[in-house]
């Protein structure tokens, strides 16, 4: 025989005020956190910096040979194993 419950009303049952969603802060975005804490907006008004990244260039003026002591190899190894393992297979 199967059993079947019910819950009966009575006090506090049925009010659903203390069932509400609870209240979620809307989230504040870096610039707004910048502007309320500097008290003027994000981004700084005016013109953008001097600066133009399309001309940057890349100066490669590292010696062909770049010493490597046996604690620094251990350290990486370290912490990129599991992508090493997964890129070239797991040491035997």
């Amino acid at each position: 025989m199967a059993q079947s419950w019910a819950i009966q009303p009575g006090p506090g049952l049925g009010d659903t005020a203390g069932m509400s969603r609870p209240s979620h802060k809307p989230v504040v975005t870096v610039s707004e956190q910048l502007e309320s804490l500097l008290g003027y907006p994000w981004p700084f008004p005016g013109r953008p910096a001097k600066h133009d990244l399309a001309t940057w260039t890349v100066t490669d003026d590292w010696p062909e040979r770049v010493p490597v002591t046996e604690a620094e190899v251990e350290v990486f190894e370290r912490w990129f194993a599991d992508l090493l393992d997964e890129l070239f297979g797991s040491a035997p």
